[in-house]
């Protein structure tokens, strides 16, 4: 059962919390996925596999020391993970573990050097926004969320019930509000389960909840 282990694993395709890696010869780049799986749910690194799921095994033990390498060096802070190796088909293959950190956010540099926040969708690698940022915050403080139930609350609402998802910038502009109000706005509304963030290619959206019990009415919340 053990030897299909690895096999299984490769049948899954890449997604949320798996990666293929063929290998490792670029120890920034490799950090941007290890603080990606940190800061969301975790995940798992199967070194030595093509992206179309090709074993062609590691080459070298320089593959983990580079991986050592990027966690600690230019991961901020710095990740833990634990690895394993497998023979599959006579090929050594590298599975690391990256469990989700109670540290996060972490930072990993990203294509012109800049330490940024990388989060795990689907099978890609993206920037953190401004509000998954302050949602972070928000949950860690473990403060109770109120909300002033004013006409910039009436505005999203009405603009979700009648279109099917929002950006941060519409939102910005419907309400005439700054960045920095519309984006704590829309992680309060994430808080209580009123709207859900989707992150795309090009940028997040917001849509309301499946949970339609969560909708309020005025001088509600």
């Amino acid at each position: 059962m053990r030897k299909h282990y690895i096999k299984q694993l490769i049948s899954q395709g890449e997604h949320q919390q798996l990666d293929f890696k063929f290998e490792i010869s670029d120890a920034e780049k490799i950090a941007r996925t290890l603080v990606a799986f940190a800061n969301t749910e975790g995940g798992k690194l199967l070194i030595g596999v093509k992206d179309n799921g090709v074993v062609k095994g590691v080459s070298s033990d320089e593959e983990y020391f580079m991986l050592e390498n990027a966690a600690q060096r230019y991961c901020q802070p710095e990740i833990s993970f634990t690895s394993k190796e497998w023979l599959v088909e006579g090929k050594k293959v590298l599975e690391v573990d990256i469990p989700f950190s109670p540290l996060r956010p972490h930072r990993a540099p990203d294509q012109n050097g800049n330490y940024r926040v990388f989060v795990r969708v689907k099978d890609e690698n993206f920037l953190a926004n401004g509000v998954l940022m302050k949602l972070w915050k928000k949950q860690k403080s473990k403060k109770s969320i109120k909300i002033t139930y004013t006409e910039i609350e009436e505005k999203l609402l009405k603009y979700l019930k009648e279109n099917s998802s929002i950006s941060i910038s519409t939102f910005k502009k419907i309400s005439r509000i700054s960045k920095y109000k519309a984006e704590s706005i829309l992680a309060d509304f994430i808080l209580l389960d009123i709207i859900n963030m989707e992150i795309q290619d090009n940028g997040a959206r917001f849509v309301l909840s499946d949970k339609n019990n969560n909708l309020p009415e005025p001088n509600q919340i």
